[in-house]
């Protein structure tokens, strides 16, 4: 059977459009149309169903996806076997997705080290809120994750990676620079904050909880999208913020922010690797995998 015609299909039945799944693929839509059409007249049965806004697939075509899976995910074990048994090193192209508290830091410098062990290798990061780090890679479109937020979703598997400080922070001449605070004392001072998705907010918002409070009894007066911003607004004396330690190393060590305590407030997160469930492992996503957990002490 040809893969590239299950490759096609799967792809529509996971992005549920005929474009989309082009676009995944680097191909164009009649040649994703085609390989479909192709697929259904050997086996005689409709595959996927066109009446409505999404394409979704028939019966036949969801027996069809599970076994398609399986093999194409056999293809990719088979091709890594014969480049590993060949002693050939890595090469080709990594893609990674990380959020933006460890894909702006402890992530890049992993990749950086890791692409000049292994020259022949591209190393591809995109960075976005955990939530579309976690959409992307369920839908296959990345091939590991590293988020700040471990979810639940039936279609990935979160293990854990590394650990991270969330501090609060503030200009260096801040009342509450250096300081361990109340509650109340936090609540009279603008808060900024990033946007919903973001896993710094999410561990905030579970640890206020924790605390008896809720992020609207707070005079949050910003939300800035991600880290860089919130930084820069912090730095630009806006207000405060909380925020991955390990963001703001540069700038604590410039003297452009300063730490604050919060009284009964602990917060930390367990930066995790997602993957999809069911997806065999590239030789280059094991070998990240390894060299970044060797050198964060976590192997």
């Amino acid at each position: 059977m040809d893969t590239r015609q299950l490759a096609a299909f799967c792809a529509v039945v996971e992005k549920e459009s005929f474009s989309q799944a082009a676009a995944r693929l680097g191909v164009t839509q009649p040649a994703i149309s085609q390989q479909v059409r192709a697929l259904e007249r050997r086996l005689g049965v409709q595959l996927l169903d066109r009446s409505g806004r999404r394409v979704v697939p028939t019966e036949a075509g969801q027996r069809l996806y599970r076994g398609a899976q399986r093999l194409l995910t056999l293809e990719e074990q088979l091709l890594e076997q014969v480049a590993s048994e060949d002693g050939a090193g890595l090469r080709g192209r990594f893609e990674i997705g990380a959020s933006t508290g460890p894909g702006a830091s402890v992530v890049t410098l992993l990749l950086c080290e890791f692409q000049r062990a292994n020259p022949e290798l591209t190393v591809a990061l995109s960075v976005h809120d955990t939530q579309h780090v976690v959409e992307l890679v369920a839908e296959r479109e990345l091939e590991l994750g590293v988020v700040g937020a471990a979810g639940r979703r039936r279609s990935v598997a979160f293990e854990p990676f590394f650990r991270d400080e969330v501090v609060l922070v503030c200009p260096p001449d801040h009342r509450f620079a250096g300081r361990t605070l109340t509650l109340d004392e936090l609540r009279s001072e603008p808060l900024v904050l990033m946007q919903v998705g973001a896993g710094v907010r999410a561990v905030i918002e579970d640890e206020l909880r924790r605390a008896g409070a809720r992020l609207r009894d707070f005079q949050v007066r910003l939300e800035l999208g991600l880290q860089e911003s919130v930084k820069r607004a912090v730095v630009a004396g806006y207000g405060v913020t909380f925020i991955s330690r390990s963001a703001i190393e540069f700038e604590l060590e410039a003297g452009a922010l300063a730490v604050a305590r919060v009284r009964g407030l602990e917060p930390a997160r367990e930066i995790s690797l997602v993957r999809s469930v069911g997806r065999a492992p590239s030789r280059a996503a094991d070998a990240f995998v390894a060299f970044a957990r060797h050198r964060l002490g976590t192997a």
